[in-house]
């Protein structure tokens, strides 16, 4: 630390051009600071100042380890800061855009929320291409990459897709026994609100499916499915509550595939703020054994 002090002892004098200027800032005698560069001097065997009676100029060596020392002084007092936001309680608003499928993070946005109760969230769920930082968001939550170099992200968990109907459309209609079978039944959509564009349904063939009815939210779809509608492909997460207690039933088992990932991403800062650090990696613990059903 001592050395430290000597550094920012010759920066002060050097950007002020005074030893007097520089002893007032970091609470020292005059002589003192000029002490301490004399030894700075010494010890690297060359003049960084030159002395006169009236002020004090800068060598080309002084210079070159001013440039040295912003960057030294910088990264130190970069890493108290980060230490000290580490410390610090999580607290204040916190600002997230989440998609319109994040309504079924709830159960793990409540219990955030009573884990970080000085922590006040701010919820925008919308599927609109947001801009993080010029927006003035925290965090993030979207499936897909993101490609904004100013951004940090982390996967919080992932989830399939499946296939349901209820037990009286079912009934009404006959269960399909292959992806084939689909083109004869009624089928629920999901609409991307951005693009107005169908979600294709992730089947392992292509099949040309009927459109009996759209939406914009997944919510609709399942209340949909659930009035004997037709058959919806949903999130598994979404519907797990509704196969348990019998409203809804799987068809087709595994004719859904691939995963799809949640990711949080928020703006890349040297001194990540206790709220944003607690918030990522709660949700990154818990959404993933709730994507599971554990």
């Amino acid at each position: 630390m001592d050395n430290l002090n000597t550094l920012r002892a010759f920066v002060f004098a050097a950007e002020a051009r005074s030893f007097t200027v520089a002893a007032q800032k970091l609470g020292m005698s005059s002589s003192a600071v000029g002490k301490a560069i004399a030894r700075l001097e010494d010890r690297l065997a060359v003049r960084l100042l030159h002395r006169s009676t009236r002020s004090v100029a800068v060598t080309p060596e002084g210079e070159l380890l001013l440039v040295r020392c912003h960057r030294i002084l910088h990264e130190v007092d970069a890493a108290e800061a980060e230490l000290s936001q580490s410390r610090a309680a999580p607290q204040g608003k916190l600002r997230v855009s989440l998609p319109l499928v994040g309504m079924l993070m709830m159960p793990v946005l409540t219990a955030f929320m009573r884990a970080w109760p000085d922590v006040q969230l701010d919820l925008d769920f919308t599927d609109r291409m947001v801009e993080v930082v010029e927006e003035g968001l925290d965090v993030v939550i979207r499936t897909g990459q993101a490609e904004d170099s100013r951004l940090m992200t982390r996967t919080l968990g992932a989830f399939g897709y499946g296939l349901v109907a209820s037990p009286a459309y079912l009934a009404a209609h006959g269960r399909p026994g292959a992806i084939n079978d689909l083109a004869r039944h009624r089928c629920l959509h999901h609409r991307y609100p951005t693009t107005g564009r169908l979600e294709a349904w992730p089947l392992d063939r292509p099949v040309n499916l009927p459109v009996t009815a759209v939406a914009s939210a997944i919510e609709p779809l399942v209340a949909m499915a659930e009035a004997d509608q037709g058959i919806a492909c949903l999130p598994v997460f979404a519907v797990r509550e509704h196969l348990k207690r019998g409203s809804l039933v799987a068809i087709l088992n595994g004719a859904a595939s691939g995963k799809v990932e949640f990711k949080a991403v928020w703006p890349s800062s040297r001194n990540l703020s206790p709220k944003v650090r607690a918030f990522v990696e709660f949700v990154a613990a818990h959404l993933a054994m709730e994507l599971a059903g554990a």
